[in-house]
């Protein structure tokens, strides 16, 4: 996989495309939307051409993203992970974003905050590891058993997680108690949110739906906007139509809610959107 790095500024705020890996999704995809018609997915392949293969199965990027700006280092979203993290049962790990954010020029250590958009296991790979998973600076793992004790890839930064989405987190999946949230609170390192919340650059945006807790990021500069959007919407067919659900939201209406609350804006303000599956990292809304 090509591990360019594509780069969004919004004033003197740096976003920046985080590529971990792509593949097809794990089920058919007129399952995933079974409410979309035939006229809309001819639409939406015109739109994003990349997100179908060659036997029509639905092709999804996973991405993170950084944003930089003078006031610090966020991080947004930790992507599917290496070999031994949880995706690993259907995401095509393990994935590079080590050396995407090398090719960045990003050390994990002066990142300053993680924003974790919500607990599904393609978003969170990377946040908890253990030390036989962190790539050495030659790229290769590190020495150490598979076994060892887990702790935060980026040690020094606090992680926000909205509060429902961890209340939910039994229902979610409850692995990621032992594997993301218990090492997190163990370290210190986790901080729960109550809603829209300020940010060095930026702020979460509770956006409910996908999961109880789901949030984005959005970054504005004047009319200028740039929403990291997490899953408040995973295809294309739901840019140009916010109304269709997705078999795997919790509450399709929240999720319909939320994105036209999201895409709605004055047509007098540019909003771009930055995708962790579309085919491309940066979109206008």
């Amino acid at each position: 996989m090509s591990l360019s790095v594509p780069r969004l500024r919004i004033g003197s705020t740096e976003i920046i495309a985080l590529a971990d890996g792509e593949g097809p999704f794990f089920s058919p995809r007129a399952e995933a939307f079974p409410e979309a018609t035939a006229a809309q997915w001819a639409e939406a392949d015109r739109y994003d051409p990349g997100a179908v293969d060659a036997e029509g199965r639905w092709r999804l990027q996973f991405r993170a993203y950084a944003i930089r700006s003078d006031k610090g280092l966020t991080i947004v979203d930790a992507g599917i992970g290496p070999a031994d993290s949880p995706a690993g049962s259907w995401a095509p790990v393990p994935g590079a974003l080590p050396e995407s954010l090398a090719a960045a020029g990003i050390d994990p250590a002066e990142v300053d905050t993680v924003v974790l958009t919500h607990l599904h296991t393609d978003h969170v790979g990377w946040a908890v590891v253990t030390e036989a998973a962190v790539p050495s600076a030659g790229g290769a793992p590190a020495s150490g058993s598979a076994t060892s004790d887990r702790r935060p890839y980026f040690p020094n930064a606090e992680y926000l997680l909205q509060r429902a989405e961890f209340d939910a987190l039994d229902a979610l999946n409850p692995q990621l108690r032992e594997t993301l949230t218990d090492p997190l609170v163990a370290a210190g390192r986790l901080r729960l949110l109550d809603g829209d919340t300020p940010l060095r650059a930026g702020r979460t945006v509770a956006t409910p739906g996908h999961t109880p807790g789901h949030q984005s990021v959005l970054v504005a500069d004047g009319r200028e906007l740039a929403l990291v959007t997490g899953d408040l919407l995973v295809h294309a067919l739901q840019l140009l139509h916010p109304e269709l659900a997705y078999s795997h939201e919790i509450d399709p209406e929240a999720a319909r809610h939320s994105r036209k609350r999201m895409l709605g804006r004055e047509t007098a303000t540019t909003l771009h959107l930055a995708t962790p599956h579309l085919t491309e990292p940066f979109i206008s809304a």
